[in-house]
């Protein structure tokens, strides 16, 4: 079928004034792993599942699909806990004189180390699933956490933010907004900032995020070798300020050197400052403002990451802005999988990219895209569904109503 409305638009990576950033050992899969070995501290480790989908493959006309599960993270509904953790305890470790290499759950939680360190406030601003991860990983460790989250958070995200014990504060801005009223607050009342997108004089705490969430990928790899695929030819990574997508990437790089896949990073339409920030050519990050209205909550960020710029510049291949209805048309199908594929639940910001290859393969307005992306019968995709269905209403709806139909679902109906 022939769209009408666009969904879809991508621009490729550059050659730009600039030279390429070298690959920075913060990425490498020794110390990715390094930083896996501290989580595994936690009782509640788990990897989460790579997930094959064979039928899906079929559909698409490729090899292997693979769906790397996170709404099976700690039984927190997302991947964002590895960051979150990781970082408060690499700040408490500091503080403490332990070594990045001795930190573990146990350790921090010794009675003398709680005498030491007190209480400490973590401040954070969030669309969600980061604030959750924060005030879980502050409370599990015996301290406390504030939250801010921007207008028009749903109640849901609000209440499994407090169920952790975290106080929360819904403001009048949107989320970059929010950070910045966050910084406020911790500089009027004290406390540690721990945000996942660095500016001036903050660095450490956005870094170790973005080493915590390459914990994801650093499974993934070693769970695809595991199932026969050593060299996924296609990886996809959600941006919203770019911390996972730039951990991820960095690792893939590191990790497959020359082989690594062809990756692709997406963003909704209201919100791509990565694709604002690749099309101006000039090698350097845009931000973007105003207003946001995404389904995709987590993505809608406007300002990248200072520290995950220069890896997604260098070391990604094309850069997507997706409107909701493909994210929508994602979530659709993997609740109800092909043949017998498994159900996945994935939220408005984990299924972008499988509506993505969809619209490729259904909607021939996109067929010259699809041929840039050089999907194939050999292709290996490697996809993250990053959340479960964190607003449980919205998905519902999304999935019985079928809201947002994507152009290529509409001429089928």
């Amino acid at each position: 079928m022939q769209s009408t409305a666009v969904e879809i638009e991508f621009v490729e990576r550059k050659r730009y004034p600039v030279a390429p950033q070298p690959l920075s050992h913060d990425f490498s899969a020794a110390t990715i792993g390094a930083v896996r070995r501290f989580h595994q501290t936690f009782r509640q480790y788990q990897p989460t599942p790579l997930v094959a989908l064979p039928g899906l493959a079929a559909e698409l006309g490729v090899a292997g699909v693979w769906v790397k599960d996170e709404s099976r993270r700690f039984d927190l509904n997302s991947f964002k806990v590895l960051g979150g953790s990781y970082a408060i305890a690499r700040y408490l470790g500091d503080v403490l004189g332990i070594k990045p290499s001795e930190l573990s759950f146990t350790r921090l939680n010794e009675p003398a180390a709680r005498r030491a360190l007190g209480t400490v406030t973590f401040v954070t601003a969030t669309d969600g699933n980061h604030g959750r991860a924060v005030a879980w990983s502050a409370r599990e460790l015996g301290h406390r956490a504030v939250v801010f989250m921007p207008r028009g958070t749903v109640a849901a995200r609000v209440a499994n933010i407090e169920k952790e014990g975290a106080e929360v504060h819904v403001t009048d801005g949107n989320y970059d907004e929010t950070i910045r009223t966050a910084r406020a607050y911790m500089e009027r009342h004290g406390g540690v900032i721990v945000q996942d997108t660095a500016w001036e004089g903050y660095r450490d705490i956005p870094l170790w995020i973005m080493q915590g969430y390459a914990v994801v990928m650093h499974e993934a790899v070693e769970q695809a070798a595991a199932a026969g695929v050593e060299f996924p030819s296609h990886a996809f990574l959600q941006a919203g300020v770019g911390s996972f997508a730039g951990g991820a990437a960095g690792l893939l790089a590191s990790h497959y050197g020359e082989r690594r896949p062809r990756t692709s990073v997406i963003e909704p339409t209201e919100a791509a400052c990565y694709y604002a920030s690749v099309a101006a050519g000039d090698g350097e990050p845009h931000d973007i403002g105003g207003e946001m209205p995404s389904i995709m909550a987590g993505l809608a960020c406007g300002e990248p990451n200072r520290l995950a710029w220069p890896i997604l510049r260098d070391h990604a291949d094309l850069y997507f802005r997706v409107a909701d209805s493909i994210a929508a048309s994602g979530m659709r199908a993997l609740a109800a999988p092909r043949a017998a594929d498994p159900a996945l639940v994935a939220g408005e910001s984990a299924a972008a990219a499988v509506g993505l290859v969809l619209a490729l393969e259904h909607d021939r307005s996109y067929a010259a895209v699809r041929g840039t992306l050089g999907l194939g019968t050999d292709s290996q995709l490697l996809i993250v569904s990053t959340e479960g269905d964190t607003d449980p209403d919205h998905y519902r709806r999304v999935i019985d109503e079928r809201l947002y139909p994507a152009a290529w679902e509409a001429a089928r109906r």
